[in-house]
């Protein structure tokens, strides 16, 4: 029995508090890239009193990645993307992150 509906889609228990809050952790690091940026190359710069230099970075990161993790409308999207994937993945049998690997160039 295939499901052939996203919303006829039944998900695990792993699946919904493991796999797709990972997917939301993945997206919301890319869409705060900007602050991750940010506390990063402060930490370079600090070294051992990155605890007390970065604080302002860390709060601006902590905010924007929870902002994203209590949307519900984020989450959902996540989710859609990951029953996307995994319809995917059992129709063909290739991993997701493998379809998005670029070709390798002939010379």
């Amino acid at each position: 029995m295939e499901a052939t509906n996203a919303e006829e889609t039944h998900l695990r228990h792993v699946e919904k508090d493991v796999l797709i809050p990972k997917k939301m952790r993945e997206k919301a690091k890319e869409l705060c890239a900007d602050k991750v940026e940010a506390f990063s190359h402060c930490c370079k710069e600090s070294g051992f009193f990155m605890v007390f230099k970065c604080r302002e970075e860390n709060a601006a990161l902590k905010e924007c990645l929870t902002r994203h993790y209590q949307d519900p409308a984020f989450f959902e999207e996540c989710k859609q993307e990951y029953i996307r994937e995994k319809l995917e993945f059992e129709r063909t049998g290739i991993p997701a992150k493998n379809t998005k690997q670029k070709l390798p160039t002939s010379m």
